[in-house]
């Protein structure tokens, strides 16, 4: 038998006999490294430890301190989920059962729905898999071979699976916990190597689906869970759920008077007054952030003829997701994006390389036809406004525009008080254009993100097909992540709506455009403010900023004024004028989560000051209206900083 040499990620260098596993590779480094193995990297390809090594490879154990462990184990996880449901429910159909980000999935076809009594049964029966330490093994069989088995086991839908995703091989890749008789599944794997190493797991909820999530097809039962590699993470992850319940923005959009939605307009919200104040200070925010900046604001049709998209490409690779309207037997799109109207702006006049950067900003609605299953609150809507910009600019400029970028995200994310985290995202596979190009631009955007400094992961392969992109992931009060921001570079819409401009050297060049966003859509970014702040929104951002609480009826009058100059000032004040408590008014008014309560009764209007409260500090002592005025006035300008008394 010949040997192999097996290069560590140390740089280190083995010699193997080929065909030894990888679990043996293991073993040979350290006893302790082979216990806490999963799985193996052979040349960049995560396999199982009984993968055998057959030629000169670079090779790296990985286990659960590896970034590839955790969607390995949750993977795993979901199959030892469809061994425990066949076995209970014997004539369930298998689906599919990837791992999530949050944890894992599987669809099964069922006679009925599951019940939470089942995820119990269910999940008692996991751990009892688990306890018996049963090996994970892939089996090769020939194709014929695997679609005759699960034919003959009813499971049409991994027969269907096996004709798209083996087409042309003779062999496809199986995996069984212990033997077929207990569990097999059709899986190109890896897995980790026994059920006994899942050991920290919960099944969440379950919900409907469908087969390949297409309402045509077959209606399926879906069991979410999660999975960890040690308890004291689970149960972290089930606290944070059950506060995520608590911040729902659904539910205190409801409470708080934020919006609300109706069956005859499926996916659009109806914004409250609240809600509308809400929405207008966050556009009339990024409007004071943007014009300084040098951005204009456009306003362009809602609705165009195919022609716009078919020149964009979205009638070819979009028209599903877009509403469509016949007028005078013209075809017609509701618009879905913003870019292809900004791209006639551009070209509706002869632009001068003096005119350039060129920054484009429109919060017009936008409009997609999401499938109603998919729809969520404001998360996932099909009427929406994007905080949507385009920017015009040389190659040359490509770097210092990505670098001012960088700091208006920065600075708008710091007023809201958000962390993030950027990802370079580079040529995809699918691509258009030229390397020398995408080589260009990617070296752009790092340059650029090493210049302001920014701390930067690398997307690799997860850019657009039209060019890379940097994304922002910001991270909420309870530790999750939300992609929002995003710098995208596009060489191809310039060149489809054949845009140009005249150069210093008096001919023609063709521009490049950088998308931007930074709070994406308004509605799923105001949910996910909702929710980061669980609605007690700081000063500057909430709909309602103070209360003036009246002892009784005899301080209307004075109330009434004190109401009259916070408005006056700018502030957005309100009197509450009901024959309750005061007790009852501050309780309602902490519900509300208002920021300010000020309570006025025969000391204040005597002294002509107001006692003032805050929803989390309580008593806060007597002030004087100029005083007050001053601080509030202080705290909003601060925004994300330093937080003041109501904090």
């Amino acid at each position: 038998m010949n040997d192999v040499t097996v290069t560590l990620p140390d740089g280190s260098i083995r010699s193997v006999p080929s065909g030894t596993s990888v679990r043996e590779v293991a073993e040979g480094i350290s006893p302790r490294l082979a216990k806490a193995a999963l799985a193996g990297l052979v040349d960049g390809q995560l396999v199982d430890l009984a993968s055998p090594i057959v030629g000169n490879a670079a090779v790296r154990i990985v286990t659960p301190d590896s970034l590839e462990a955790l969607p390995l184990y949750r993977h795993s996880t979901a199959h030892l989920l469809a061994a425990a449901v066949t076995e209970l429910f014997p004539g369930a159909q298998c689906g599919i059962g990837p791992a999530t980000d949050e944890g894992f999935f599987y669809d099964f076809i069922v006679d009925r729905p599951f019940v939470p009594e089942d995820l119990e049964a269910i999940e008692k029966k996991m751990k009892e898999l688990a306890s018996q330490d049963l090996p994970y093994a892939r089996q090769m069989w020939p194709r014929d071979k695997a679609k005759e088995f699960f034919t003959r086991r009813g499971e049409p839908l991994k027969v269907q699976l096996i004709d798209e995703k083996t087409e042309g091989q003779p062999v496809v890749s199986c995996y069984t916990i212990k033997d077929p008789d207990t569990f097999i599944d059709f899986c190109v794997g890896p897995h980790v190597p026994s059920t006994g190493r899942l050991k920290a797991f919960k099944l969440l909820n379950t919900s409907n689906a469908y087969w390949k999530g297409d309402a045509r097809n077959q209606p399926m039962q879906r069991i979410y869970g999660t999975a960890f590699f040690s308890d004291k993470d689970l149960k972290a992850y089930l606290t944070q759920i059950e506060e995520a319940k608590k911040r729902d923005h659904r539910k205190l959009g409801r409470e708080l008077g934020l919006f609300t939605f109706h069956q005859w307009a499926p996916g659009a919200a109806f914004w409250l007054d609240k809600g509308t104040t809400l929405y207008n200070t966050l556009a009339n925010y990024m409007r004071d952030v943007l014009f300084p900046a040098g951005y204009v604001e456009l306003k362009t049709p809602l609705i165009f003829n195919k022609a716009l998209w078919e020149t964009s490409g979205h009638w070819q690779h979009y028209r599903q997701n877009m509403f469509l309207i016949e007028s005078e037997n013209e075809q017609m799109g509701m618009k879905a994006m913003n870019c292809p109207g900004h791209m006639l702006v551009f070209a509706s006049e002869v632009r001068s390389y003096r005119d350039l950067p060129l920054r484009f900003h429109e919060q017009t609605p936008l409009h997609r036809n999401e499938a109603s299953g998919v729809l969520s609150g404001l998360t996932r809507v099909r009427q929406f406004a994007q905080d949507d910009a385009h920017c015009f600019v040389t190659e040359d400029q490509i770097g210092d525009e990505v670098d001012r970028l960088l700091r208006l995200v920065q600075r708008v994310y710091d007023d809201l008080g958000l962390t993030f985290h950027a990802k370079l995202a580079t040529r995809p596979d699918d691509r258009l254009g030229e390397d020398a190009t995408w080589d260009h631009a990617e070296a752009q955007l790092r340059s650029a993100l090493e210049k302001a400094g920014q701390t930067y992961t690398l997307d690799a392969g997860g850019g657009n097909f039209y060019g890379p992109k940097i994304d922002f992931d910001v991270t909420d009060a309870i530790g999750r992540k939300w992609q929002c921001a995003t710098i995208q570079l596009d060489y191809q819409i310039p060149q489809r709506f054949d845009l140009t401009y005249v150069g210093a050297d008096n001919t023609e060049h063709r521009p490049v455009v950088i998308h931007r966003a930074i709070f994406g859509s308004f509605e799923r970014f105001i949910a996910i403010l909702i929710e980061h702040y669980a609605g007690a929104f700081p000063l500057w951002l909430a709909p309602v900023q103070t209360v003036v609480l009246p002892i009784s009826d005899r301080h209307l009058r004075y109330a009434a004024s004190i109401r009259d100059q916070l408005t006056a000032a700018g502030l957005r004040a309100v009197l509450d004028e009901r024959q309750e408590t005061i007790g009852y008014k501050i309780r309602e008014a902490q519900l509300q989560k208002i920021p300010y309560m000020l309570v006025v009764g025969d000391r204040e209007s005597a002294d002509g000051t107001l006692s003032v409260r805050t929803r989390a500090g309580g008593d806060q002592g007597a002030s004087t209206i100029a005083a007050f005025i001053g601080a509030t006035r202080d705290e909003i300008a601060r925004k994300g900083g330093e937080s003041g008394v109501a904090a």
